[in-house]
Parts: structure tokens; C-alpha cells; sequence
């Protein structure tokens, strides 16, 4: 039994042992190509460096797109979402998320994902408060994946090899 859980290599993610907060913290982002991808990449660089800004010396890069796209639940004849009471229809905003994570050193991708969320809505029959709703909740979900690809990074990180220290005399 003692040989079993001396094997065991289960350690916390984030432990200042492992180095992967320090790794997280050298993670550059590509330049976003649309609005949904802004908000995704200002919210990862918000968590892989603990709010201190973007790593000026980055040792990872992550590529990132993302789509998002809105329907309504109910499939209804209306074009204007709201039923014949004036109440909001049930909505649903999708935003999918694909990424790279590469080491710079040497060009080796570490990882590759996609992850989608989805975020529910009611849509509203006037059009800039459907237009907000459609917005806060692609947010919502820009945010959702966020973490989760901030969370598959630092695995990926995690298993990265401890940099061997080299002694001279």
C-alpha cells in the first residue's frame, strides 16, 4: 500500500513547486480578429498574470477564434420574437472558442482545444434591447470560456518539463 501512494504524483495545479503560475504569467495571446475574441483574450490575459497585464517576454503563445451565434429557442413564424401576449421569447446565444497553445522556443503545439458555451436569453420584441441581451450574453459566455481554457492551459503547463538547472564552476 505505502509503495502505491508513493507513487502518486497528484499535486496542486497551481502550486508555486511546479512552476505553473509562473508559466502562466509568460503566456502571450494573438491580436483579436473580432469583438468576441477581444473579450476572451482580455479575460485570459486577466487570469494567466493575476491582472498584471500581458507578458512582455512571452515563452507560450495562444492563437485564438471564436464565433458566436444567437437563435431563438421556440421555432416561431414571427420574425419579431415575441409572442401574442408581448412576452420575450426564450433565447439562446453559442459562442465557440478554438485555440492553440505553442511553445515559442521551438514551434511545438502543447495543445489544441475547442470548448463551446451557451447562454440563455429572452428576446425582447424591441430591437436595441434585443441587440444588449444577444451582447451580455455573448459576454457571459466569453467570460465561461475563458476559464476553461485558462484552466486547459495550466494543465498543459503543468506537464511541461521542469527547466534542468545547469551548474558551472
Amino acid at each position: 500500500m505505502l509503495a502505491v501512494l508513493a507513487g502518486c504524483q497528484v499535486r496542486p495545479l497551481y502550486s508555486e513547486a511546479g512552476g505553473t503560475g509562473e508559466r502562466l504569467a509568460s503566456v502571450g495571446f494573438s491580436h483579436p480578429g473580432s469583438r468576441i475574441d477581444q473579450v476572451i483574450r482580455n479575460h485570459l490575459v486577466f487570469l494567466t498574470s493575476g491582472g498584471a497585464g500581458e507578458s512582455k517576454h512571452a515563452a507560450y503563445d495562444v492563437k485564438l477564434t471564436a464565433k458566436s451565434t444567437a437563435s431563438s429557442i421556440i421555432d416561431d413564424e414571427d420574425d419579431d420574437n415575441v409572442s401574442a401576449t408581448g412576452v420575450p421569447l426564450p433565447g439562446r446565444v453559442q459562442v465557440e472558442a478554438t485555440y492553440t497553445l505553442t511553445r515559442l522556443s521551438d514551434g511545438q503545439v502543447l495543445k489544441s482545444g475547442k470548448r463551446e458555451v451557451v447562454s440563455l436569453i429572452d428576446v425582447s420584441g424591441q430591437g436595441f434591447a434585443k441587440l444588449r441581451a444577444i451582447r451580455d450574453a455573448e459576454n457571459r459566455a466569453a467570460r465561461e470560456l475563458a476559464e476553461f481554457i485558462r484552466a486547459e492551459i495550466a494543465i498543459a503547463l503543468a506537464r511541461e518539463p521542469q527547466p534542468q538547472a545547469t551548474w558551472q564552476k
